[in-house]
């Protein structure tokens, strides 16, 4: 095969200054790499119809390769398995994110599956190489003290003591109960085979519809049971005949997803809350509570409906956190 890096290829993107990076023009493609990837790049443009944003990404991406392919006197058509997962290794020595990485390697087996289907390449070297996984990020939940002040909040003007009532029953069972937004929103007044989901006042508890169609029920706490009655007066004021949600809109249907988060918001800034505030911060704040306080793994897991105990683990870390920080508060030797 006729190798298609006889001439030295540009250095990547990160070495070259932007304003003596080579220009790009749609309609011709990039000048400074090989015919191959000129040509898949014209295909994405005329045939896929990527926008201008993308294709500038795809001639990033394959501007890297071809200046790492040159540096190691690898030919573009000749790539094998074994020396793309080292690019990819050395992406990662190289200190690039995980998302960066991936990134790169999509646009990278792109072109090669192109390659591939005009027959210049016999495999994809690509294909089954994935970046590492990036770190999944903290949950983050509120302090207990800023979470109780959130809940036990009283506005200072209440337009509609209905719509106020409403609220604060809805915050409380966030709080106290770990539910989801979801999970809230589809609760109805009543038990019924269409429910998704209800409270029982009686026992004290919540039933819900999790993730999965998978049911749970959890424990109903006092400040909770008292704002869901206070709700319970007055929402026959509001919502519309034959009505079966729990918690419904100033039009008296179901009250909107983006009406919780909207409320929860204003109300956190309201309450002087450190953080913005949404709806799965509060079931956040409830685990992680619950955790600090009981150091039982498995209840907090059934408690949130969990399907494995790996997804609750991460609470473990919340908790580890708030002991680092009681104990750089509080102890004679922890500060510098």
């Amino acid at each position: 095969m006729t190798s298609q890096t006889g001439r030295r290829a540009a250095p990547s993107r990160a070495a070259v200054p932007a304003g003596n990076r080579p220009a790009y023009s749609a309609a011709e493609g990039p000048q400074s790499i090989c015919a191959d990837y000129q040509e898949f790049l014209q295909h994405a443009r005329v045939q896929q119809r990527l926008s201008p944003r993308t294709l500038r990404i795809y001639t990033d991406g394959l501007e890297r390769l071809q200046a790492m392919l040159a540096e190691a006197a690898i030919d573009t058509r000749q790539l094998t398995l074994a020396q793309a997962r080292r690019l990819a290794a050395l992406l990662h020595r190289e200190g690039l994110a995980p998302k960066s990485i991936a990134l790169l390697l999509s646009v990278w087996r792109s072109a090669y599956r192109w390659l591939g289907l005009q027959g210049r390449v016999a495999l994809n070297p690509f294909d089954g190489l994935r970046a590492p996984k990036a770190p999944k990020p903290l949950p983050k939940a509120l302090g207990v003290d800023d979470a109780v002040q959130l809940a036990s909040h009283v506005p200072d003007e209440v337009p509609d003591s209905r719509l106020e009532a409403r609220d604060r029953a809805m915050v409380e069972l966030l709080y106290g109960a770990g539910l989801r937004s979801a999970e809230l929103i589809g609760l109805d007044v009543q038990a019924s085979g269409r429910a998704d989901g209800w409270v029982d006042l009686q026992s004290a508890e919540v039933h819900v519809l999790g993730k999965g169609g998978k049911r749970r029920s959890t424990p109903l706490g006092k400040a909770a049971a008292e704002a869901l009655r206070a709700w319970l007066v007055v929402r026959p004021q509001l919502a519309a005949a034959g009505e079966p949600a729990l918690f419904v809109g100033a039009r008296g249907h179901r009250v909107a997803g983006s009406t919780l988060r909207a409320m929860l918001s204003a109300r956190a800034v309201a309450a002087g809350s450190p953080a913005h505030v949404h709806p799965h911060m509060l079931r956040h704040s409830f685990a992680s509570h619950l955790l600090q306080s009981s150091g039982d793994l498995r209840a907090v897991q059934e408690l949130l409906g969990h399907a494995h105990i790996t997804t609750t683990q991460v609470y473990t870390q919340l908790d580890h956190q708030h002991l680092a920080r009681i104990y750089d508060a509080a102890h004679p030797r922890a500060k510098k």
